[in-house]
């Protein structure tokens, strides 16, 4: 075991915090009220709540007060982190879900500190394994909590941790935030590219150079070989290896790109259709399913001699001499496109509509000849590379913002977040008061702010 800073000591949760006290008040004054959803998943979330009569919360729900360390119990909220500290309340009243643990740090215990050893890793993989109860249904007992061993620093030293993580992490959540508005930006920017290509913008200066001829419109059934749908034998849910027939689910066509890996293992039982195999260049669209889901289109890459077309989607093998399979997956997935076609479904229902193949025949399309479709799908590929190595990068720096809150939480309790001072008193000091008193954690504070 890692030794101690100086001056730090161990104790229990139990020795230095008040586990779900009570909070006696008269029914009708007002209240804050904080359901499981209230209750924040980052370190820094602040808790909010609703205003409700106490006379209506205090039996059946946890009583907290301002300052009380929250934590939920229940998976999956628990491992979600959710915890947070609660702020002032109406009254200095509060009461939340049955399903928080409250902890009422002691007199020269930093609640924030309290907290911050709560939400470490450490903590929670431990509370994690000791859970008890039915599956989907699992709590730390109120032993683990109480009898966890934390490191504890002198009370100067935990509020200069506190004020530490405070500062930090505040700038991380706002890295955090300036990276989450980076993914809009990108998707904007496919979209923005995207009905360029498709309506000519992309490649004026092309067309000016090489005189190029005005687009022409066509009916989709004009510019295909075959419009097929496909099979849908009972399958498991498992993947098949490479050297089994296999049928794809829907899930392996997202907007633009195919995924091969989304697919379920024919049965040994079953006779495979290999005229329903997808090809290089084979256009696939989702036909039914939810409204968000139908209407969907991608392009094959590759051949697949075993893998199947499902039957809620079509394979559309093109007319190369008119159209490019990369330029017609660019087409149906244009905004201007992808409105025709949510047009075209029929169904009442939100959760399952249809894209019958009659209509979808007629669908008109824009299409320029073929050197300028090459040309097209040439420049979409490059611009679609360029954000895809953005998005790769994205996903690198949000994946390394993650862990520094985790990280800083470690080094808070090795003692490393900031200096020690040798001045400070000791925390056996702190911890001998507290065992001669009753715990009773600010309460002169409290009384205060509950008249």
């Amino acid at each position: 075991m890692r030794a101690l800073p100086a001056g730090w000591a161990t104790a229990s949760i139990a020795d230095i915090a008040l586990f779900n006290p009570k909070t006696v008040a008269e029914d009708s004054m007002n209240a804050g009220f904080a359901p499981m959803q209230l209750l924040g998943t980052r370190y820094r979330d602040r808790m909010v709540f609703e205003e409700r009569p106490w006379g209506e919360i205090k039996k059946a729900y946890v009583h907290f007060q301002q300052g009380d360390v929250i934590v939920a119990k229940v998976t999956p909220c628990f491992e979600n982190g959710k915890a947070g500290i609660a702020p002032p309340l109406p009254n200095g009243l509060g009461a939340g879900s049955s399903e928080f643990c409250v902890f009422r740090p002691a007199q020269g215990i930093d609640e924030r500190y309290l907290l911050a050893w709560l939400s470490t890793e450490d903590f929670r993989r431990r509370a994690t394994v000791a859970m008890t109860g039915s599956v989907g249904l699992k709590r730390v007992p109120k032993e683990v909590f109480l009898s966890e061993r934390i490191p504890l620093a002198p009370e100067s030293e935990q509020k200069r941790i506190a004020d530490k993580l405070d500062g930090v992490l505040a700038r991380v959540d706002a890295v955090n935030t300036r990276l989450a508005s980076v993914a809009p930006i990108l998707k904007r920017f496919r979209q923005t590219v995207l009905a360029a290509a498709t309506s000519g913008r992309l490649t004026e200066d092309w067309r000016e150079q090489c005189e190029a001829e005005a687009r022409r419109t066509f009916a989709l059934s004009d510019l295909v070989v075959s419009i097929d749908q496909g099979w849908s034998p009972k399958c498991g849910a498992d993947a098949a290896p490479p050297d089994r027939w296999a049928v794809i689910k829907t899930t392996a066509i997202q907007a633009l790109h195919f995924y091969p890996e989304e697919n379920k293992a024919l049965p040994n039982d079953l006779d495979p259709r290999p005229s329903l195999a997808l090809a290089d260049g084979d256009v696939l669209i989702t036909r039914a399913g939810p409204r968000s889901r139908a209407g969907i289109a991608c392009v094959v890459k590759g051949d697949h001699p075993r893998l199947m077309l499902c039957d809620k989607a079509y394979r559309i093998r093109v007319d190369r001499s008119k159209v490019l399979p990369q330029m017609l997956n660019l087409l149906l997935n244009s905004p201007e496109i992808l409105e025709v076609i949510d047009g075209m479904k029929t169904g009442i229902s939100e959760s399952g509509v249809n894209l019958t193949q009659a209509k979808f025949r007629e669908l008109a399309l824009s299409v320029p000849r073929i050197a300028e479709q090459a040309e097209i799908v040439r420049r979409v590929e490059t611009l679609f590379a360029f954000a895809d190595r953005l998005e790769t990068r994205l996903h690198a720096a949000q994946a390394a913002t993650a862990r520094m809150t985790p990280a800083l939480l470690a080094k808070a309790f090795r003692g490393e977040l900031v200096p020690q001072d040798s001045n400070d008193e000791p925390a056996s000091e702190l911890l001998r008061r507290l065992q001669q008193e009753a715990p009773s954690p600010r309460a002169k504070r409290r009384r205060k702010s509950a008249a």
